[in-house]
């Protein structure tokens, strides 16, 4: 997991300090567990690199993207696709070039939903005319250059499963959470996260994103 602090900085945390981070926002004791409200959301945003799949190229030049799933990922977190809410995000549905906030949206979602595998929607690149770079990442997309992205969002509730609940590796369930913003990103932290025509390998490894997310967003300085 990859939080960004007041200040625009990523910083880094492993499963058990952002457990530990987690239970002292909502005063839990270590080993508490079970269903927590968090009032007013956390001051931080929370970036999952979380699986997605770009589905199909729609009719109106938009990519058909499926943003997000329950899939377990490499840092034993889950995210509940019922519990996504993005009222606020279309009112500025902006799609970004690996979480950099300190350049121009690349692009666009539109006619987002939700069902039981997952967030969905278009993802629409910027015309080449008045955004080369951002066209250009749409074009990576297309070849299957790039194949991966992820959700940067706003935790309003969380699960921290019970021993007995977790057997299957779950530390951590995200049950409600806001949408900041989607980014399309080089490399994932989730082997699930591909596009459709290459999700069938998904035995295949990958090396750790955080360390290259934090170096190309913070200078090499991860807080």
């Amino acid at each position: 997991m990859v939080m960004r602090n007041k200040g625009g900085e990523f910083v880094m945390r492993d499963s058990s300090a952002l457990l530990d981070f987690l239970r002292g926002e909502l005063g839990l004791r270590r080993h508490e567990g079970g269903i927590k409200g968090v009032k007013d959301g956390l001051d931080v945003e929370l970036v999952a690199l979380v699986p997605f799949c770009r589905n199909a190229e729609a009719e109106s030049g938009g990519a058909a993207w499926t943003f997000s799933t329950f899939d377990l990922d490499r840092f034993s977190e889950r995210i509940d696709p019922a519990g996504w809410d993005y009222s606020h995000y279309l009112k500025n549905p902006v799609v970004e070039w690996a979480h950099r906030y300190d350049i121009p949206a690349i692009g666009k979602a539109d006619n987002l939903f939700t069902d039981e595998d997952g967030l969905h929607g278009l993802v629409v690149f910027n015309d080449k005319d008045y955004d080369p770079f951002g066209w250009a990442i749409g074009e990576r997309v297309r070849r299957g250059v790039i194949r991966a992205g992820s959700v940067g969002f706003r935790v309003l509730e969380i699960e921290i499963p019970s021993k007995e609940d977790g057997k299957d590796g779950t530390t951590l369930i995200f049950r409600k959470q806001e949408l900041l913003e989607f980014s399309i990103c080089n490399v994932p932290a989730n082997p699930f996260a591909l596009t459709k025509e290459f999700a069938a390998d998904r035995a295949a490894g990958f090396p750790d994103f955080l360390g290259n997310i934090i170096t190309n967003h913070t200078g090499g300085n991860n807080g």
